[in-house]
């Protein structure tokens, strides 16, 4: 039996990468909302303080893959000079049972996760659009700016963090990797990060209820990805804007159990279940969004894990067949929202 292939975040680097992750998941969750797919709860161990043994298993019978991630969250691990989450996640074979490859698993839940943002960036702008404001500073604000400029073409960005130093760390960040020239702009708050801006992503680690984004901030037509949150009622969307909005989820049923905003406004009689809209169906062009507001909200799901493997390990061995062998397996950046681990 061979090895499984290493797959390290050097090897999920790149736009070319990033397409082909947005690519294989938009047929993910065409199979997903047809029922084509397993992805059961994942398995939560909390152990000594806030710590958290993570276990994700999904199936994509169409692929003949499956995967399972493990992850660990030690909150005391950033003073010890250690990433807040480790994790490994393992591709398997269907057909034969074997394990293909092995994936950082920290580097691949944000790729999967910005690339999901951008899924629905590619389904719900403009071609042209090219303004982007982020509300968050950390580790998935930069892999969803990495996704967002694979599919638009942007080239303004304002920023805002709870922290001015997070906020210019990430600015500095963005305009030494940006693929194309862009101006950034820290913002003292959140409103003005966000006006007029044709695209929103929201990835903060709140655990409050209290919006961190109103409603009345957004422009209509314009389209907003939440991510963020570290529990199922963290809210960092006012719920009052999906009472207007399209609004996409990665599955009904996930959404109706972890996400904050869409809790808040069923509670408040905003929305009703049956007008949240899954990716697939918006992937397969039966969700009409020309000219209107649209939120995508996500909550993470495990065979989001499945997708992006597939595609990064095709991707891998593309490289080693061009190449003659295989490539260096490379460190990876530390932490994702909890909500998406």
């Amino acid at each position: 039996m061979s090895a499984p292939v290493m797959v390290g975040a050097a090897d999920m680097a790149g736009t070319r990468r990033m397409l082909r992750v947005v690519d294989v998941l938009g047929e993910m969750f065409v199979d997903l909302a047809a029922g084509r797919t397993r992805s059961p709860a994942r398995t939560v161990v909390e152990h000594g303080d806030r710590r958290v043994l993570l276990v994700s298993p999904a199936v994509w019978e169409q692929r003949a893959v499956g995967s399972v991630k493990v992850t660990t969250l030690t909150p005391d691990n950033p003073v010890r000079g250690l990433p807040l989450i480790h994790g490994i996640v393992a591709l398997t074979d269907l057909e034969t049972g074997q394990i293909t490859a092995l994936l950082d698993g920290a580097e691949l839940t944000a790729v999967r996760t910005g690339a999901v943002a951008a899924l629905a960036t590619r389904w719900c702008t403009p071609d042209d659009a090219d303004d982007l404001g982020v509300i968050g500073a950390g580790v998935q604000a930069r892999a969803l700016f990495r996704a967002v400029t694979a599919v638009r073409p942007i080239r303004t960005v304002r920023v805002h963090s709870r922290t001015r130093a997070g906020a210019e760390k990430f600015a500095d960040w963005i305009r030494d990797t940006a693929p194309r020239p862009v101006r950034v702009t820290v913002c003292g708050t959140a409103r003005e990060a966000v006006t007029d801006a044709a695209i929103i992503c929201t990835a903060t680690s709140t655990d409050d209820a209290t919006p961190v984004v109103e409603a009345d901030w957004v422009t209509p037509g314009a389209h907003v990805n939440v991510i963020g949150g570290t529990h199922p009622d963290a809210v960092e969307l006012a719920p009052a804007l999906l009472a207007d909005a399209v609004t996409v989820v990665e599955d009904r049923t996930a959404a109706l159990d972890g996400a904050g905003e869409i809790r808040a406004a069923l509670a408040d009689g905003l929305i009703k279940a049956e007008d949240l809209h899954e990716l697939g169906s918006l992937v397969s062009g039966a969700v009409d969004v020309a000219g209107r507001t649209t939120v995508l909200r996500t909550v993470g799901m495990a065979i989001e894990d499945t997708a992006a493997a597939v595609a990064l390990f095709e991707e891998r061995r593309t490289a080693e067949r061009g190449s003659g062998g295989p490539t260096a397996v490379a460190p990876t950046e530390e932490g994702v929202p909890d909500g998406h681990a």
